[in-house]
């Protein structure tokens, strides 16, 4: 556990970069030698999530570990492109820095307004074309990755479409929406169209993620936390059904969903 907040930062840092360079020495790990940023890429979403499921259960000893697993797979990233010297880990830093002040000139240069959040975004997205020399969008939505996965895209460009006025102005019309997309749904499912059923249910999906975001809740972490309820109420019912001596299968479900209520019921 953390003890001392007295520590140097960056003195921490360059213990980790030390420690990484050792790794992934001639006589370091052998696993991390034969990495590359393509191979690692998707712990660095795996680690970001984990991170967020701590900060959701202010598990604050987890938050301290898996916030520094995040810095471990982007450290490990840059160290891996700076060893191919395509760049250096510090090049990565300084430039995020100066990218910090840049686009923050109500705070570095003292004389700018910041009081307003919304001039402080359209300052930072201004600054992105004219200063930094980015392509300007076709669209306001073109700025929304399409690597993102798709739940993440949804909420994104929804926000994005809201920002400009395109926007619901009660929340009782989302909750409509929702029962229209929802009635096409089952409509589509009872004519047997897979094509259709995909269609429509990808709206269903979408008018839930919009219903979230007019409700100001973040659909993936919301999402996020039903797994995690169902996960550890599941597991409850399978460790009943053990106690029981009985097998998790279909023809057992009624007493699977007994079982999954009277967890529910007792808040597991």
């Amino acid at each position: 556990m953390y003890s001392n907040p007295m520590e140097n930062p960056e003195k921490a840092f360059l213990r980790v970069y030390e420690v990484m360079k050792k790794l992934r020495s001639p006589e370091g790990c052998p696993w991390d030698r034969e990495q590359t940023p393509s191979s690692v890429r998707g712990n660095l979403v795996e680690e970001v999530y984990e991170c967020i499921e701590a900060i959701t259960l202010g598990d604050t000893a987890n938050i301290l570990e898996e916030l520094g697993d995040v810095y471990l797979v982007a450290t490990f990233m840059a160290y891996m492109y700076e060893q191919e010297g395509t760049f250096t880990v510090a090049s990565v830093l300084e430039s995020l820095a100066d990218k910090l002040v840049r686009r923050h000139p109500h705070v570095f240069a003292q004389h700018m307004d910041g009081d307003n959040p919304k001039k402080v975004i359209e300052r930072w997205n201004n600054i992105k074309v004219t200063v930094e020399g980015k392509k300007p969008h076709d669209s306001i939505i073109d700025g929304v990755s399409r690597s993102l996965p798709p739940l993440e895209r949804a909420y994104k460009i929804q926000k994005k479409a809201a920002a400009a006025g395109f926007d619901w102005n009660r929340a009782d019309e989302v909750w409509d929406k929702l029962a229209e997309e929802t009635g096409e749904a089952r409509a589509a499912c009872a004519e047997g169209d897979p094509d259709k059923i995909e269609d429509e249910m990808g709206d269903l999906f979408f008018s839930m993620v919009n219903l979230s975001r007019f409700l100001k809740v973040d659909p993936a972490l919301a999402l996020n936390r039903a797994i995690t309820k169902f996960s550890g109420r599941f597991k409850e019912v399978e460790k009943r059904m053990k106690g029981k001596g009985l097998e998790l299968s279909a023809e057992n479900f009624a007493i699977m969903d007994s079982l999954w209520n009277e967890v529910k019921k007792e808040g597991k």
